[in-house]
């Protein structure tokens, strides 16, 4: 009966919201779904859905433990200086216009990474940069763009100072960077992909899908990259066969679709 009602509980989220949870890896969601529904009182997930589409908040919770939306700015800061100091002087070569996509930017910090260091090498007025997420309610936090102090542990000195501004504990984002970034709504799995990007930038997602899933994924990555294009993706999410999606290993973490 728990399996059955787990199972009508992706059904009807799918039909509600065509968020697809049987292609997340079925135990971590389970189990924290399972928190989520227990914390806030109903014995079963048929319930907790009936609560969810008529309370808004109940909702947002429950996508944002989906989501998991733990996110830091300049995570990894050596391969971002790697982007900064390798691949974006290559593209600049080529074309100064670039066309930059954040996807499951969660609540902003990797977008706003991605903007200050376009804004340092003078392009970001030029940039086309997008940054989408299925979670409202994330969104609406990477637009206002005020973050703690743990948020901004990893950025360097100089920018911290050129793009914050800080109010007590708190860290506010420069309108030039809020500017500088279009965010939208979207689901990987199901919406279709603008194409032409020369970057796409995909971290510390994949290892919440299913394999099914992210080949999929990693197809329409590549699909949407123009031919040289890079893929940034996550510390824990290396493409081990990555010919078959058309692309090829750059550097640690980086993949460059093949021309």
């Amino acid at each position: 009966m728990e399996d059955q009602d787990f199972l009508l509980f992706i059904k009807k989220v799918k039909d509600y919201t065509s968020i697809d949870l049987s292609q997340y890896k079925e135990a971590q969601m389970k189990r924290r779904l399972t928190t989520l529904r227990m914390k806030k009182g109903y014995n079963t997930f048929v319930s907790f859905f009936d609560a969810m589409t008529k309370d808004k908040e109940l909702f947002y919770e429950f996508l944002d433990r989906m989501t998991i939306n733990v996110s830091e700015f300049w995570r990894n800061p050596n391969r971002w200086q790697v982007l900064e100091q390798t691949f974006f002087p290559e593209m600049l070569r080529k074309n100064r216009k670039l066309k930059c996509w954040s996807a499951a930017c969660s609540t902003g910090e990797e977008p706003y990474t991605l903007a200050m260091i376009l804004s340092e090498l003078n392009v970001l007025k030029d940039a086309q940069l997008l940054a989408t997420d299925i979670d409202d309610g994330a969104l609406a936090k990477a637009k206002n763009g005020i973050y703690s102090e743990r948020s901004v542990r990893d950025v360097p000195s100089n920018y911290l100072k050129k793009y914050y501004k800080q109010e007590n504990l708190t860290y506010l984002i420069s309108d030039e960077l809020k500017k500088g970034i279009r965010f939208q709504k979207q689901n990987l799995l199901t919406d279709t992909f603008d194409t032409q990007f020369d970057l796409i930038v995909c971290r510390n997602v994949m290892i919440y899908f299913t394999e099914e899933a992210k080949h999929l994924l990693y197809q329409k990555f590549a699909n949407a990259l123009k031919p040289g294009g890079i893929l940034f993706v996550g510390s824990t999410e290396q493409i081990f066969s990555p010919g078959q999606y058309q692309l090829e290993t750059a550097e640690t973490f980086f993949y460059r679709k093949k021309e």
